[in-house]
């Protein structure tokens, strides 16, 4: 089936690299990006139609605008990061819960001029969770008890996609990720970007702060596995889901702080681990330890979602693909 898909919040790492993965996807012919600031268009060459626009999302006219009968598939990335949701109620309840909102009522409206539901990929977050005891094991039917704005923000729109998907107005996929490592660019307003920071600094030659205990757990995960597992999402047959739900906890590892820095060593050498200075914030580290390191995906198993890397394969990746002057100009 032919596939037209858009991709909100395709300006940032996720949305870029999704684009380009779903470029190799035969079946799509077209595919929207938006963001704040136009996207740029993936430089891989293929036979597909690529549009970008800068969107306010928390406009319902734009929204509408957005959502024509013609797009088969949504991919919400858009959204608010834990930190920023937690210093800017406001912002985060615009972003994150008005415009999902705004979005779901754009699609509810459209509902009598489709011959199937549209599905929605929703890429939700295990802040959603309440801390958990020591050595307990999560899974999708662990009770949500979000410790900040973001998680119950992510968790008020999961119950508003469960919920369209059971009356047949949409074909939700809520997909809660680990924590990402490592994600290029510049730090984020996320709680959780120190993670990725105390790797990709020091790979650089710069030194990261990292504001919690080494001994602190994660669930953690690699970018080209959420990237395949974000793909794979939207081709799960919507049988799979039905009597279930629509959540599925996302395959990752659960690692310490100390553990990544031993990655960073085998990768980068001494002189990378030699980068991070330990400096204690107690808010980055009551969000961050609210937040469980330990799932059961059997779930994500049985629907076919891909098992992730080791920490070490984890940064090797990075490296080559975020880092081409450290693998001789590639």
């Amino acid at each position: 089936m032919a596939e037209h898909i858009l991709i909100t919040g395709a300006g940032g790492f996720i949305g870029q690299a999704l684009a380009t993965s779903l470029l190799e996807d035969k079946n799509v012919r077209s595919l929207i990006l938006t963001d704040v600031l136009p996207p740029k268009i993936p430089t891989k060459s293929a036979p597909v139609d690529i549009s970008t626009f800068a969107a306010d999302l928390t406009d319902p006219e734009t929204c509408s605008r957005l959502i024509t009968p013609e797009v088969t598939t949504i991919y919400l990335l858009h959204g608010i990061m834990s930190g920023q949701a937690e210093a800017d109620l406001e912002l985060g309840l615009r972003v994150n819960i008005d415009s999902m909102r705004f979005i779901t009522d754009a699609i509810r409206k459209q509902q009598d001029q489709r011959s199937k539901p549209i599905r929605v990929v929703f890429p939700s977050s295990l802040a959603v969770f309440g801390p958990a005891k020591e050595n307990e094991v999560v899974t999708e039917n662990t009770m949500p008890l979000p410790q900040s704005s973001y998680g119950a923000e992510k968790s008020i729109t999961e119950i508003l996609l469960n919920d369209f998907s059971r009356r047949g107005i949409l074909d939700a996929r809520i997909v809660r990720l680990p924590t990402i490592i490592v994600r290029p660019g510049k730090p984020t307003g996320a709680a959780s970007s120190f993670f990725s920071g105390i790797i990709r600094e020091p790979l650089n030659g710069e030194n990261s702060t990292l504001p919690v205990s080494r001994d602190l757990k994660a669930w953690v995960c690699s970018s080209r596995t959420v990237i395949r597992n974000l793909v794979k999402a939207k081709d799960i047959p919507e049988t799979k889901f039905q009597g279930a739900g629509r959540i599925v906890n996302l395959p990752g590892k659960t690692v310490s702080i100390e553990e990544m820095l031993n990655g960073l060593r085998v990768v980068g050498g001494d002189e990378a681990v030699d980068l991070v200075q330990e400096r204690h914030d107690e808010k980055v580290a009551s969000i961050v330890g609210s937040w469980p390191a330990n799932f059961d995906t059997e779930r994500a198993r049985e629907l076919g979602f891909n098992e992730d890397v080791g920490l070490e394969q984890a940064f090797r990746d990075y490296v080559e693909d975020y880092m081409p002057k450290a693998n001789g100009g590639r």
